[in-house]
């Protein structure tokens, strides 16, 4: 196995904005970001290799590689004082804002704020935003969405495995805001940290995304080529999964995943999965392991998915089309807290009898519990679908 080099893809003289190739504001726009997480460098590796090669005379749109934790980045760690794809709220920004004094990740919050302020005023719009990321454990190449239809699509046309609900279960994902906004924003995970393949598999996405953004034209680069690299690193797996269990895990907790998970490595209930606080785990599920934990930072020991069926799918995207998810609200302890946002509250007493995949099918995840209702939020209410209607992949 090739390693990457974690020290050699960033240096203290890299800017926030690696490169930009503005066309013309009504044309597509795609924005990479890479390093997010410091410790995670093969996005940042791709980039450069982007910047280096791509010939911007054939670019028919406008493309940002963006870089996320600048001081991570340097020191080659996942952060510095908290983790900077935790904190991409409403209320933590507008926190951070009213603060005089800012740690080293709200530091890189507010400018990177800025940044994607500044990209959503210059252009019009497709938008596709694209955060690249790499996992502590070997795994398939994958990627995870926030479940709206207009991700969904996009993300389909990727030789990938997809994993559907992450929101639900992390809270302050640059992504789950950038989807607040209502545009098209995808998380691509290429494999392990150190493994060169990682660079290889975000290369190739890298690419596709431009040529099915339509930015590349088929002839600009070798669309053969980069599917089979993602083909055969995801072992042909692109069915869509779902999450069904976290294990969190606080600083405070001495976790120790057991040895050689990787993702999406199936599981059957009972199966030994790590020590937690002296403690064995087992699995509750019959499913695939996701994203265990083999580094020292990280508030999620792992994850566990199960395959969604097709007819699911397809039934989703029929009752969100018709906008079902409009009778919840005559169900009793059901009321809207802003109808055009999709953010409904249940009572508690009541959500015990509701089913948890009926709230999916509509399109509801994201959960904030308060100590009487649970907060749900629908990416489809906001989702900006007429912008994206007239691209090829719709």
């Amino acid at each position: 196995m090739n390693t990457l080099q974690t020290k050699a893809p960033f240096t203290n003289k890299d800017t926030r904005i690696l490169f930009k190739i503005h066309k013309n504001i009504d044309l597509p726009t795609v924005v990479f970001f890479g390093g997010i997480h410091g410790n995670e460098k093969a996005g940042v590796t791709a980039l450069k290799q982007l910047q280096s090669t791509i010939d911007s005379a054939v670019v028919k749109g406008n493309v940002y590689g963006v870089l996320g934790n600048l001081k991570a980045l340097e020191e080659d760690q996942r952060y510095i004082d908290e983790d900077l794809n935790r904190l991409w709220t409403k209320a933590k920004i507008e926190l951070t804002l009213a603060k005089k004094m800012h740690n080293t990740e709200e530091t890189q919050l507010l400018e990177l704020l800025t940044v994607l302020q500044n990209i959503l005023k210059e252009n019009k719009g497709p938008f596709y935003f694209i955060d690249l990321h790499t996992t502590s454990s070997k795994t398939l190449p994958f990627i995870t969405i926030n479940d709206a239809l207009i991700n969904r699509r996009f993300s389909k046309l990727f030789p990938v495995p997809i994993v559907l609900g992450i929101e639900e279960y992390l809270e302050g994902a640059l992504l789950s805001y950038i989807n607040t906004l209502g545009y098209v924003s995808i998380g691509f995970e290429s494999g392990q940290h150190t493994d060169y393949s990682s660079v290889e598999n975000n290369i190739a996405f890298i690419h596709l995304a431009l040529v099915f953004s339509g930015i590349l034209d088929n002839t600009d680069t070798d669309v053969q080529t980069h599917l089979k690299t993602l083909k055969l690193a995801s072992e042909n797996d692109d069915d869509f999964y779902e999450i069904v269990h976290l294990q969190n895990i606080t600083s405070n907790d001495n976790f120790k995943m057991k040895g050689g998970f990787k993702s999406f490595q199936p599981i059957t209930k009972g199966t030994p999965i790590a020590h937690f606080n002296n403690t064995e785990i087992r699995s509750d599920y019959n499913g695939h392991i996701f994203m265990p934990l083999y580094q020292n930072k990280g508030n999620e020991g792992f994850f566990i998915i199960k395959p969604i069926k097709p007819f699911f799918l397809k039934l989703s995207t029929v009752l969100r089309r018709v906008k079902t998810d409009s009778l919840l609200a005559c169900l009793p302890g059901v009321s809207w807290i802003n109808k055009n946002e999709g953010i409904l509250q249940v009572n508690l007493t009541i959500a015990k009898f509701l089913a948890k995949p009926l709230f999916h099918l509509l399109g509801y995840r994201n959960r904030e519990i308060t100590s009487t209702h649970l907060r749900l939020n629908n990416r489809e209410r906001v989702a900006k679908t007429k912008i994206y209607k007239r691209e090829p992949w719709y």
